[in-house]
């Protein structure tokens, strides 16, 4: 064989290899796409599609192994959560979420009335943990920014209705406004008595509790969770559902009355309500529940 068919038949292999290569790479592509259709589609069965926490979530200012400053009244292991509601309320939600989350602010808009009307009734409280997921994911800071400032305003009594106000003002996914505190502070303006209370600024300016922000965030990443929101009522996952049904605001309700059956509410104290707060948001007041 003359060495030109030599060489001939080698550049066909050659071809041949990196043509089988391609469609490898090309079919190791469509294999992702299909699984991420699913998962969407699975989970825009109920109109919460969950940011996916997965390694580029890290947050780069990870502080692990320093001392964190949690805010006052802080519970739960290591005092990563925030509470809600009177604290022997026979039933307790735990939501993990993020302040730039689209999925949270549509879980939040579409809840928020059921879960405090069974706050204010004593049937509930709620324990928030606070992760930083489209930080990692989208670059920018406006995650930690917002969760800072939400601790700062737990600091002052004022957690629940500010945490409602940046859910009801919150930016596009794409777009890091709450990264400015000056914006966080304007926004502190619409929840009475809570951007000049004393303390407030200064902690939001200074970032006092980014460390503990920080600590939440990793214990989430660690904690087996798939994405935010995570919601789970007295240790069980609801969210998408719990069992075979789907949660809705109605739904929420009915779960909570079947696991305080036999069990007496508790009427909360004044400090422990969520407190209402002016809401001039376009979104918020067009919000609705998640569909099913």
């Amino acid at each position: 064989m003359s060495e030109k068919n030599r060489e001939a038949k080698r550049s066909a292999r050659e071809r041949l290899q990196q043509e089988r290569a391609a469609d490898r790479v090309r079919e190791k592509r469509r294999r992702t796409v299909v699984m991420s259709v699913v998962v969407v589609g699975v989970l825009g069965a109920v109109g919460v599609i969950g940011v996916v926490a997965a390694e580029v979530g890290k947050d780069r200012s990870d502080s692990a192994g320093q001392p964190a400053s949690a805010p006052s009244g802080a519970v739960g292991k290591g005092g990563l959560a925030i509470p809600v509601g009177s604290p022997d309320a026979p039933s307790t939600l735990t939501v993990w979420e993020d302040f730039r989350c689209p999925a949270c602010a549509q879980f939040e808009n579409g809840f928020r009335d059921t879960i405090h009307k069974l706050e204010r009734a004593g049937q509930l409280k709620v324990e928030y943990h606070l992760a930083t997921i489209i930080d990692g994911n989208m670059g920018g800071s406006g995650s930690l920014r917002a969760a800072n400032a939400a601790a700062c305003a737990q600091d002052v009594g004022k957690f629940s209705p500010y945490h409602d106000v940046l859910y009801q003002n919150q930016p596009l996914e794409t777009d890091d406004a709450f990264a400015k505190n000056s914006h966080l502070l304007d926004l502190a303006r619409k929840v009475e008595g809570l951007e000049s209370a004393p303390g407030f600024r200064q902690c939001v300016e200074k970032g006092e509790h980014d460390d503990w922000v920080q600590k939440s965030a990793a214990a989430f990443r660690t904690g087996g969770f798939s994405g935010t929101p995570a919601v789970l009522l007295n240790g069980e996952s609801v969210l998408p559902k719990k069992g075979s049904e789907n949660i809705t605001p109605d739904n929420l309700k009915k779960w909570v009355e079947e696991a305080n059956k036999g069990k007496k509410p508790v009427t909360p104290s004044a400090s422990a309500s969520p407190a209402s707060a002016p809401d001039s948001s376009p979104a918020a007041s067009s919000a609705s529940s998640p569909a099913v």
